[in-house]
């Protein structure tokens, strides 16, 4: 993952939305159907989706989530995730935190971005 140039207006504003929080926001992209399987990180993390659609698996607490444009999911540290990129493939800005700075259990906020429209084609920068 790396820092990179938000590609449209409304992907500038979730970038900022999670600055505000004091967090640095790192971009990444995949193609349709694109596939991570279970693991889990030391570092609680925030994933914003800012194009597309990903569906994560949470195997240890039985939980399926689908995400769009828009949507935010909070990961705390230690959970098991699996994800697979939707049709359109995805971007997404993620946020690392220090383990304990989010909820104890995964927070999934639909609509964060607030209203969000056609987020437009951005280019791919990494994976995470």
């Amino acid at each position: 993952m790396g820092q990179a140039t938000m590609g449209t207006a409304s992907e500038q504003m979730l970038w900022a939305r999670l600055q505000a929080e004091g967090s640095r926001a790192d971009r990444w992209s995949n193609e349709p159907g694109d596939r991570y399987g279970a693991h889990a990180h030391r570092y609680d993390k925030a994933i914003v989706v800012a194009m597309g659609s990903i569906s994560f698996e949470l195997p240890d607490l039985g939980r399926s989530i689908d995400l769009q444009a828009g949507d935010r999911l909070d990961l705390p540290a230690g959970t098991q995730h699996a994800a697979v990129v939707g049709e359109r493939g995805v971007t997404c800005l993620e946020a690392h935190r220090a383990a304990g700075s989010l909820a104890s259990e995964p927070v999934v906020t639909p609509r964060w971005a607030g209203t969000v429209d056609a987020l437009g084609e951005t280019e791919s920068t990494g994976k995470p």
